[in-house]
């Protein structure tokens, strides 16, 4: 008996895998070294990124899949961690390592141009972030220590509020940002650290783009006008992004995406190594057709030049037909069949990062060769912080 002709391969899929050989796709959240220090105590090698890991959402192979050229670790701690500057270095040290164990796969990424040099090898160029200002214990010093450890983009806070800054899921004790927290913004921007305001209230949002000297970003946060979680943007932020040069990262989290249940992906973690799904009657939106409204949203608010993604893969629930890292080509091949064109489309991917990122450092070197280093203390007399 013949055997069936096999399915064509979808045109739109095709055509969105050939336009991300040609143009980068950066990924701006993700939260893989969390994963491992949960699953694996922090052993990079024993965690086995060469493998697929089905009880979670990133490795290896499904980067490879996903076709991402460059990739944004998050160094991210819970806010009540105990010794949080030691445990913050630990976590940088951690994502680090993800890059010295695999070599052969990941290119350790300061600048723009690490992300071609990383192609050219066949690499993926991985930027090391860091996640929740609580590991500065309100001293600006440590910094200087992350950046000289190749951190170059930092997540002001997570979901509580700080003695410095608010956060959009807790309550305010700021109305935004403390003198300290403007302090912070500007030593950012004086050694050329990427500002992440992912986790941010918007009433704190609102005080960092009056500070700031350089383009922020958001690295895994959607519309609010699409979806009332209080972790997304509102739209007079939205409104003020095109002026500051920034860059809103849509985001694949299903509660960030939607005000009602849509069809995931259940991870139960990776102790249990269990996965199921959501029944589609029961969770009737597409997770994929929701995170193109939100790119559609944003294009059209903030302008083409202003808008990315930022998936936030940290090992829990994901949407379906968003699962894991290699979903990206059928995010891609969905945007080309609602008539988003390639020069979009290359900017989406990873031009717009690279851009603020090429932004900032430049003002960073202009900035670090006029102004001394900030040494603010909060709470130490004479510093000028209370």
């Amino acid at each position: 008996m013949p055997r069936p002709a096999a399915k064509a391969e979808d045109p739109f899929l095709a055509k969105a895998r050939r336009l991300l050989r040609r143009h980068p796709l950066i990924d701006g959240h993700n939260d893989l070294p969390w994963v491992i220090r949960n699953a694996a105590g922090g052993d990079v090698a024993a965690f086995d990124l060469a493998r697929e890991h089905p009880e979670t959402d990133t490795d290896i192979p499904r980067l490879k899949q996903g076709q991402v050229a460059a990739q944004l670790f998050a160094a991210y701690l819970p806010t009540k961690t105990a010794h949080p500057a030691r445990e913050m270095l630990a976590q940088i040290d951690l994502a680090r390592r993800i890059i010295g164990e695999h070599p052969e796969t990941f290119v350790h990424a300061t600048r723009p141009a690490d992300v071609l040099r990383a192609q050219k090898s066949d690499r993926i160029a991985v930027f090391v972030t860091v996640e929740n200002g609580v590991g500065l214990e309100n001293s600006i010093a440590p910094l200087r220590i992350w950046h000289a450890a190749g951190v170059r983009v930092f997540t002001l806070c997570h979901n509580e509020t700080l003695d410095w800054i608010d956060s959009a899921t807790d309550t305010p004790r700021h109305n935004g940002l403390a003198d300290f927290g403007r302090a912070v913004v500007q030593e950012c921007n004086r050694i050329g650290m990427l500002i992440d305001l992912a986790h941010v209230a918007p009433p704190a949002m609102h005080h960092v783009l009056d500070t700031t000297r350089a383009p922020v970003v958001w690295s895994h946060s959607n519309a609010a006008a699409l979806c009332q979680a209080r972790r997304n943007v509102p739209d007079d932020v939205l409104d003020r992004v095109r002026e500051n040069g920034g860059v809103v990262m849509a985001t694949f989290v299903p509660r960030f995406l939607s005000d009602q249940p849509i069809a995931t992906v259940r991870r139960k973690g990776a102790s249990e190594a269990a996965l199921g799904t959501r029944a589609e009657a029961d969770a009737p939106a597409s997770g994929l057709g929701l995170m193109c409204d939100h790119l559609a949203y944003l294009r059209e608010r903030v302008g083409e030049d202003h808008v990315g993604i930022g998936s936030d893969f940290y090992g829990g629930d994901t949407p379906v037909g968003l699962a894991d890292a290699s979903c990206f080509p059928v995010l891609f091949a969905e945007l080309l069949r609602r008539g988003w064109k390639e020069p979009q489309l290359a900017k989406l991917a990873g031009g717009n990062l690279l851009r603020v990122l090429a932004r900032v450092q430049r003002i960073g070197k202009r900035l670090g060769g006029q102004e001394a280093p900030r040494l603010d203390v909060m709470g130490t007399p004479g510093t000028g912080q209370g």
